[in-house]
């Protein structure tokens, strides 16, 4: 019998679930570092917008 057919597809679903793994670990990896991002990125645009705020309420006061 010849079982090249069916040893190459186990071999793409072995390299498939391989990236699959690979392509989780980086995302699970670089979570915490998005997540802190994003809490920077907000604090800034609070502070921009303070800075703003400040500079109009010059003007009515």
């Amino acid at each position: 019998m010849n079982y090249d057919s069916g040893q190459a597809s186990a071999e793409f679903i072995l390299l498939f679930g391989g990236i699959i793994v690979v392509v989780l670990l980086a995302i699970f990896m670089y979570r915490n570092y998005i997540n802190e991002l994003g809490g920077e990125v907000k604090s800034k645009e609070v502070n921009e917008l303070n800075g703003k705020l400040n500079e109009i309420s010059e003007f009515f006061t």
